[in-house]
This record gives C-alpha cells, sequence and structure tokens, in this order.
C-alpha cells in the first residue's frame, strides 16, 4: 500500500536534483578578496555579471535593438544636466527667462549644458519612438511581453509631461502661451474641469504659481522615469528579449552571452547617434527649437502660431481635427493611451512582421501617416490642413481599432523558421563567391 507514497516521494527527489544541477550558481567567485568579501554579503556583482555580461541573448538580433539602450542613456544625460541647470536657474516669472540667458552667458560652460540639455528631449523622443516602432515592427507586445510594453507606454507618457513642464521653464512666449493652451484644455472635463486648471495655474492665469509648480514636476518626473525604465528592464529579463523572427529560444545555439557580442553593437549604434546628436548641439543648436522662445513671455501678446516641440505635433494634429473640444482632448490623450491595447488587439500568434505581409503594409502606412500628421501639427489651423488631419486622425485610430484586429483574424502569414539559429547559420555557412 506504501509504493505508490514511496514512488512519488522519490519522483519529487529526482526532479529537485535535476533542477540544482540546471541551476545556475547565483554568486560567482572572486580572486580579488575585497570583491569577494563585498558579493558574499550583497551580491550585486554577481547580479551584474549574470545579468548584463553573461545574459543570453537571441543571436539574430539587429542595431534596431540598440535603440532602448541608447534611450537609457540619453536619459541619464538629461538628469546629469538637468540637475546642474536646476543649481543656475530661478523659478520667478520675473527672473526665469533672465536666468536661462545667464546659464548662456555668463556660466562656465553653461551654454554647452543647456545646449546638451534642450536638445537632449528631441534627441531622448527620437530614440524612443524608433524603439517603439521596433517593437510594433517585430510584435514585441505580444505575449510574454505584454507588461514590458505597458510600462514602455507608461514611460513615453511621463517623458511627454516631463517634457512639456520643461518647455515652460525658460518662459518665452512659446512657453507662455504652450502652457496657457494645454492646461485650458482639462476645462473640457465635465464638472471637475476648472477645478484642475485651477489646480494646475494656482491661481487665476498662468503665473508664478504655475511656472513653480511646473519647476517642480520637471525636477521629480525624471526620477519616476528611471524607476519604471528599471521595472521595464527588470521584466525583459524575467521573459528575454525578442528578436526579428519572433520565434522563441529553442536551444543554447539560439543565444549569444550579452557581452561582448550585444556591448559591441550597442557602443557602436551609441557611437553614431553621438555624432549625429554632437553635431546638433555644434552645428545648429536652435534648429529645433521655435524663434519666438527666445522672446520673453508677454501676457498681452499672442504669438501668430502656437506650436509645440515637433514630437508633440502629431498629437496636436489630432486634436486640432476634432471640432468638439472634450473629443479633441481625449482624441490628444488617447492617441497614446491606445498604445496600452495593442497587445490585446492584435491576436496574430505570429510576431514578427518579416512573416506577416498584409499587417507590414498597414504599419508602414501608419508610420507615414504619424510623420505626415506632425507635418500639419506645425501647419496653421485652416483649410486644406484640417481636413487632411482629420483624414490622417482617422486611419490612426482605424489603425488599431480596425485593422490591427481584422488582419489578425484573416492574415494568412508565412511560414516561421524552426529556430533562431538555424537562418542565421545558415547564412553563415553558405559558400561565398570569389
Amino acid at each position: 500500500m506504501r509504493e505508490p507514497c514511496v514512488s512519488a516521494k522519490s519522483n519529487r527527489l529526482q526532479k529537485i536534483t535535476t533542477m540544482e544541477k540546471n541551476e545556475q550558481p547565483i554568486r560567482k567567485t572572486f580572486q580579488n578578496s575585497i570583491l569577494a568579501w563585498i558579493d558574499e554579503r550583497l551580491p550585486i556583482i554577481s547580479i551584474m555579471q549574470r545579468e548584463y555580461i553573461n545574459y543570453p541573448t537571441p543571436r539574430n538580433v539587429n542595431y534596431f535593438w540598440s535603440f532602448g539602450a541608447i534611450a537609457t542613456v540619453m536619459l541619464l544625460v538629461m538628469i546629469t544636466t538637468g540637475l546642474v541647470l536646476a543649481m543656475q536657474y530661478t523659478s520667478h516669472t520675473a527672473m526665469a527667462f533672465s536666468s536661462v540667458q545667464r546659464i548662456m552667458r555668463d556660466v562656465n560652460y553653461g551654454w554647452l549644458l543647456r545646449t546638451i540639455h534642450m536638445n537632449g528631449a528631441s534627441m531622448f523622443f527620437l530614440a524612443v519612438y524608433i524603439h517603439i516602432y521596433r517593437g510594433m515592427y517585430y510584435g514585441s507586445y505580444k505575449k510574454p511581453r505584454e507588461l514590458i510594453w505597458i510600462l514602455g507606454v507608461m514611460i513615453l507618457l511621463l517623458m511627454m509631461a516631463t517634457a512639456f513642464t520643461g518647455y515652460v521653464l525658460p518662459w518665452g512666449q512659446m512657453s507662455y502661451w504652450a502652457a496657457t493652451v494645454i492646461t485650458n484644455l482639462f476645462s473640457a472635463v465635465p464638472l471637475i474641469g476648472e477645478h484642475i486648471v485651477s489646480f494646475l495655474w494656482g491661481g487665476f492665469s498662468v503665473d508664478n504659481p504655475t511656472l513653480n509648480r511646473f519647476f517642480v514636476l520637471h525636477f521629480l518626473l525624471p526620477f519616476v522615469i528611471l524607476g519604471v525604465v528599471l521595472l521595464h528592464v527588470a521584466a525583459l529579463h524575467v521573459t528575454g528579449s525578442n528578436n526579428p523572427d519572433g520565434v522563441d529560444v529553442k536551444s543554447k545555439r539560439d543565444t549569444l552571452p550579452f557581452h561582448p557580442y550585444i556591448t559591441s553593437k550597442d557602443s557602436l549604434a551609441m557611437l553614431v547617434f553621438a555624432i549625429i546628436y554632437a553635431a546638433i548641439v555644434f552645428y545648429a543648436p536652435n534648429f529645433l527649437n521655435h524663434p519666438d522662445n527666445a522672446i520673453p513671455a508677454n501676457p498681452l501678446s499672442t504669438p501668430e502660431h502656437i506650436v509645440p516641440e515637433w514630437y508633440f505635433l502629431p498629437f496636436y494634429a489630432v486634436l486640432r481635427a476634432i471640432p468638439n473640444k472634450l473629443l479633441g482632448v481625449l482624441g490628444l490623450f488617447g492617441g497614446v493611451a491606445i498604445l496600452f491595447f495593442l497587445p490585446f488587439l492584435d491576436r496574430s500568434k505570429v510576431r514578427s512582421c518579416r512573416y506577416r505581409p498584409i499587417y507590414r503594409w498597414f504599419l508602414w502606412a501608419f508610420v507615414i501617416d504619424v510623420v505626415f500628421l506632425g507635418w500639419l501639427g506645425g501647419r496653421p489651423a485652416e483649410e486644406p490642413y484640417i481636413l487632411w488631419a482629420r483624414l490622417g486622425t482617422l486611419y490612426y485610430f482605424g489603425f488599431f481599432l480596425l485593422l490591427v484586429p481584422l488582419v489578425s483574424l484573416f492574415e494568412r502569414p508565412s511560414p516561421l523558421p524552426a529556430s533562431i539559429s538555424e537562418p542565421v547559420l545558415k547564412t553563415a555557412d553558405r559558400p561565398r563567391v570569389s
């Protein structure tokens, strides 16, 4: 009568023994006695060794995967330069504009710090937008990486809030009127809209309390972003990286250690990105900025065209395309919020666009549509631009709510490779023609 119990117990013991053999050691043995002493009590070095040096990465990742690392470096650059600039900035409507001019002219290398920080916002958004496009093209939002995608969209929302509050701080003409227009949008919220606007203003108009609120938020939000980025990376290391073929890792042949292979690729991508960044900083520092923001804020003089920064222009075009104020505000925020639901709208079992020909064409049309909306956001609010913006807005939301679900149901994807290593090694083994 006791034989089944003994058998079950022995099976459990055998399973536990097998798991222990396959389990990798958490700690690494160090020859340096100081490192060994520290790591024995706080295994931070072993964790870094496991997660960022020996971490198995799909061997077929391309340079699109480097933009996550580039975005992280840009976040650290923005936090570092922002901390130094905050030491010299004066958060008061009577002195904010002149304090920025003092940073540019009198503070040692203040012009460089501000130019790096000012253009760094654009480069940060550029890296993140490419990172998002890569996720959409290769299906990095699909199971089991839904939470990674959701945390990424949260980072985008926090970035937008940080960038908007930072745009107000120079207290130029465009800063003041952008703050006036955007904060007034909350008045469209039923019942509590006026209270939200009054809270943001800290009074009856955009004034000194508003500037102080925005300065505090702009100082704190980057650290919130950094915290969400750590969660984003932690979730990535649980599920593992996606790859251009969208095929799960099946064996050790499918992966390579993160260092030196991926670190070398990321370093080269960062170098090219840094060269472009440096060219803008040193040769065209004001290329991405509106000239009206070099004029002190004047509540009695409205600029001819109130235009936000380029990374907000597609959503600004959506706002202006919808005639109803409340629906326009919903469209503005919905343009970002709808990204949260992409993992649940796309029901296709195939991840990568390499094997989804129909979805690939619709996605390229979506990218062109976003660029088109960005161009329209910088145009005057008149015909034919408003009509074009409405057509672009219709495709933007139609892509997520109509095309993505329908294509995932009716599309017939191309056959997937048996493994990640199969197409990579097959190409490597192919004889070269001399």
